[in-house]
């Protein structure tokens, strides 16, 4: 009679026959076979957690300008401009809009607070004065960590007085925008024709002649800028715009008739006259050429043609 199996149902002998091959191999190169996939497998999980790292590295990057940033503030607060007498000034403090008010910074430096009275900030910059009113504050305990900020409206100490060949001298005031010279001329309407390319700086009775084209010149408060006169000549007779006139580098005779309008159809270019001082003051005429330099106070005269 033959035996049926059920398929359903595992043959033993083969799960007999596994174990008799592991037995033969022996036990210790059948465990180190199935432990190399779990070996590899913890590689990637290692190799993945090294961008982990590397992304830590942007995120203190990102911090660095941060810390600049605040850096920047601080040197912006240290090399601000301080306040003077005249300056209008708006105090804010935190929450406390009864405290805060506008005010005018005294001769002697200092403004009147509510409940603290006078407080000095002459000679402080803007944050430094805030910290002058906060201190106060706290120090007079009305306040346990008062938060004040101080803000410029009018700037009445610094400012210059312009005066001499501009077109509208007067005081003018400085700021971070204008503080240079040329921007200062320039506010004051510009030099006239007449004026010099050299100005004349005044500060606490110190001089300094500086020239106004060329290299940036900073002015600061109180000082007193003076645009001279600039050196000229004078000419009259047969030319069409008799006068004065600003006397430019290497200026010839004929350079200065040019400036003049030139001559009329009268006019002679044989029969110019030129009157210069001599070293002792006293005024020398004597004919003169188109080619002759002219030297500053010279008056030159153009004569009528004979024929």
């Amino acid at each position: 009679m033959i035996e049926t199996r059920n398929p359903k149902r595992g043959d033993m002998r083969h799960v007999l026959l596994g174990m008799a091959l592991c037995a033969v191999a022996g036990l210790t190169g059948c465990a180190a076979w199935k432990a190399q996939p779990t070996t590899k497998a913890v590689q990637p999980a290692e190799k993945a957690a090294q961008p982990t790292d590397k992304a830590a590295k942007p995120a203190d990057k990102a911090a660095q300008p941060a810390d600049k940033v605040v850096q920047s503030a601080e040197n912006a607060t240290v090399s601000g401009e301080k306040l003077g007498a005249g300056d209008a000034v708006r105090v804010t403090v935190f929450q406390q809009p009864d405290l805060s008010l506008e005010a005018r910074v005294a001769d002697n430096g200092t403004i009147m607070m509510p409940l603290v009275g006078t407080v000095k900030i002459g000679g402080l910059t803007t944050g430094a004065a805030g910290a002058q009113i906060a201190e106060a504050l706290k120090r007079g305990k009305f306040l346990n960590n008062p938060q004040v900020t101080v803000a410029v409206t009018t700037l009445r100490s610094r400012q210059v007085s312009v005066l001499g060949q501009v077109a509208r001298p007067g005081r003018y005031p400085l700021d971070e925008a204008s503080s240079n010279l040329a921007d200062v001329i320039a506010a004051a309407g510009g030099v006239l024709p007449t004026g010099s390319e050299d100005v004349l700086v005044t500060q606490s009775g110190k001089e300094q002649k500086v020239p106004l084209l060329g290299k940036s010149y900073p002015l600061k408060g109180g000082e007193t800028v003076y645009v001279e006169r600039a050196p000229m000549f004078y000419i009259y007779g047969e030319v069409t715009r008799a006068g004065a006139y600003r006397v430019e580098p290497n200026m010839s005779v004929m350079q200065a008739i040019a400036a003049g309008g030139g001559m009329t159809p009268r006019g002679s270019d044989r029969r110019l006259k030129l009157r210069r001082a001599s070293a002792d003051g006293k005024w020398v005429e004597t004919d003169v050429g188109l080619q002759e330099r002219i030297r500053p106070d010279d008056v030159i005269f153009v004569k009528e043609a004979l024929f």
